[in-house]
């Protein structure tokens, strides 16, 4: 519901903002139906899995991320919304249980397939959508407007634009996996004291937990709360 505005808040008022709503919407419906019939498909007799449902169905709006206020054309961002949310929910299905199996890689809140594949798709079909842009689709100022070519940018070209934003999406990758890399083997050392694999879903670890008397008395004490409650007529339970 509040992803077209969240895509179209810093576009420019006006037409650009008109357009990051409706291109976002029909991504998102797109990815929406994509999800649902991929995840019904692979599913055991034809139900639907709501980890995909809870993920997929967000992939197309993060798809848009970069193109929602260009000329995409909600032909173009349906398109768009059906790979990204098929793409998703296929990452959840295949991707995720390999990732986990041999990079020991537990993706516990989707980033990867909600956030990292779609967001690539949006980064090309941004540069693509950017160099394929003319003066006969936006206007010339459109062009100024839309992609900033004023004072030290007023020479550059939409092609130069779609190749600066690729670039821009080869050095986000480099310093993500980078810097991921980085941060996960600093996280490995053994002197950060991790607890071991079969101990990381234990909250008693890092959590002070109530022991079993104590949540047993906290449970009687809970019930004898609700038995002592008025009724509708003030009289105590029994």
């Amino acid at each position: 519901m509040f992803w077209p505005s969240f895509n179209s808040a810093i576009s420019n008022h006006g037409d650009a903002q008109h357009r990051g709503v409706i291109n976002t919407y029909c991504s998102l419906a797109a990815s929406v139906l994509t999800t649902i019939a991929i995840s019904s498909v692979f599913e055991k007799k034809g139900k639907i899995n709501m980890v995909h449902v809870q993920n997929g169905t967000l992939a197309g709006g993060v798809a848009l991320g970069t193109a929602a206020e260009m000329m995409l054309t909600p032909y173009g961002s349906l398109i768009v919304g059906a790979l990204s949310g098929t793409i998703s929910t296929l990452g959840f299905i295949f991707l995720s249980p390999l990732l986990e199996k041999y990079l020991k890689i537990q993706d516990t809140c989707g980033i990867h397939n909600l956030h990292g594949i779609p967001g690539v798709i949006g980064a090309i079909v941004g540069a693509v959508t950017a160099a394929a842009a003319t003066e006969g689709v936006y206007s010339r100022e459109g062009l100024i407007d839309a992609f900033g070519f004023v004072d030290g940018f007023a020479d550059r070209t939409p092609s130069v634009q779609g190749g600066f934003q690729a670039a821009a999406l080869c050095v986000t990758l480099l310093l993500s996996v980078g810097g991921g890399a980085v941060v996960g083997f600093i996280l490995k050392l053994p002197f950060w004291g991790d607890p071991s694999d079969e101990n990381c879903f234990e909250d008693e670890v890092y959590w002070e937990v109530p022991t079993e008397e104590e949540a047993a008395l906290h449970s009687v004490h809970f019930e004898n709360n609700q038995l002592k409650k008025p009724t509708s007529n003030g009289d105590p339970q029994q």
